[in-house]
């Protein structure tokens, strides 16, 4: 098993989207980022947790944890002219875009900030707090996770 880090805007699609939409689960849709791409395509797997992370809103931080329930497969809003994720030059026999679906687990009580995580040792390798981080989906070492886990049982 390994373990990422899903950033979302949450006025996009929230934990709370995630725990309210069908059988608890969705397709995560819109990576629009190669590196990201990647990771969906050729890295994530069925059963693999996935920390759900709030970006653009106050406090910045992770919320909740997702489980992958289907590995990665063509997005297919890539193919879809009439959505905001449709890419023409993606097509049907070489797509270009990939998505994973996940199933809500658990929201956190608490958010566990950006800054309590830059704050606490034993994440200072961790991606998401290195400066100039952005990439929207990241690995996280079972350690790193197991840390945030007992942040947020506190």
């Amino acid at each position: 098993m390994q373990y990422w880090l899903f950033k979302t805007e949450p006025n996009v699609f929230s934990i709370d989207d995630l725990k309210n939409s069908p059988k608890a689960t969705c397709f995560w849709e819109g990576v629009r980022n190669y590196q990201a791409r990647n990771l969906l395509r050729d890295s994530i797997q069925k059963e693999d947790l996935v920390f759900i992370y709030h970006s653009r809103i106050e406090p910045l931080g992770i919320v909740g944890i997702a489980k992958v329930t289907k590995s990665g497969y063509p997005d297919p809003f890539a193919f879809d002219k009439n959505h905001k994720y449709f890419d023409p030059k993606s097509k049907l026999e070489s797509p270009t875009w990939y998505g994973v679906e996940v199933t809500f687990v658990e929201k956190f009580s608490r958010t566990i900030t950006l800054k309590e995580m830059k704050e606490t040792t034993g994440l200072d390798k961790m991606m998401l707090t290195q400066k100039g981080s952005r990439l929207s989906i990241q690995p996280v070492s079972e350690k790193e996770f197991k840390i945030i886990q007992k942040l947020a049982a506190k």
